[in-house]
């Protein structure tokens, strides 16, 4: 059940708000399909859950960001894409040979756009009508707020800010101190929202906030937490009060 006192609402970004289309990970997974590799729905499951446990900090991140520029060097990706594959149940040797060939065809075919969907936006400004403060904290590297105006986010959003502006990445749950002090919200007054079980759930449950999954493709069929389809299903699940928001 919600809590029934809910004040503050806060989403992650990617995959949450904004996304990519075509995915990032259904456009993997259909490359490895075409270098003759698994093709089962549980095998594609596989790999997006692995993707995002990856992404959340995980030891393996750690390590690959200490020996390659994630940012610049493609042997970074080249890694990358050979653990995916491993991860898809490939073996070792077969993956340390595919991944480069994995890597160069996202580096040179996958072109997304980057979309927030319209009925995301007309929940966000549902929810600032409602009374709701609205907020966003993302596990990025660099500030969002010029992106977050460009597609039409920021004028919805009480604040907004991600990880390295607090030194601090989810599932660290002290990424939400600052929110906590923008708010003034205390944390089982707050849901906070996204779509990685491994960085977005866990750390609002270490926080003391109501963790949503959004998991519109049965990523994590066991997550024990209240899971969504998309932020446009928010409204539904909301018991029905009005707060003031800050600013």
């Amino acid at each position: 059940m919600l809590p029934q006192n809910i004040e503050t609402i806060i989403f992650d970004l990617d995959g949450t708000l904004r996304h990519n289309v075509p995915n990032a990970d259904e456009t993997m997974f259909n490359f490895a399909i075409e270098l003759g590799l698994p093709t089962t729905s549980e095998c594609r499951r596989k790999g997006a859950q692995w993707a995002h446990y990856y992404w959340a900090q995980s030891p393996e991140l750690v390590e690959d960001v200490k020996k390659f520029d994630r940012h610049l060097d493609r042997d970074f990706w080249r890694n990358y894409a050979a653990r995916y594959l491993e991860a898809l149940g490939i073996k070792e040797k077969d993956a340390t040979e595919l991944g480069p060939k994995l890597a160069h065809r996202m580096e040179t075919e996958f072109t997304p756009q980057s979309i927030v969907r319209p009925a995301d936006l007309e929940t966000l400004k549902q929810l600032r009508t409602e009374g709701y403060t609205i907020g966003l904290v993302s596990n990025r590297s660099n500030p969002c707020q010029q992106e977050c105006e460009e597609l039409g986010l920021l004028p919805y959003l009480d604040f907004a800010y991600v990880a390295a502006e607090v030194n601090t990445w989810k599932p660290d749950p002290a990424i939400f101190e600052r929110a906590f002090e923008i708010t003034q919200s205390q944390p089982e007054n707050i849901i906070y929202i996204g779509d990685n079980y491994y960085a977005d759930i866990i750390a609002a449950r270490r926080a003391g906030l109501y963790p949503i999954l959004i998991d519109p493709h049965s990523i994590f069929p066991e997550a024990d937490c209240t899971t969504i389809n998309a932020v446009s299903d928010l409204p539904t699940i909301l018991p029905p009060q009005k707060h003031h928001s800050v600013g």
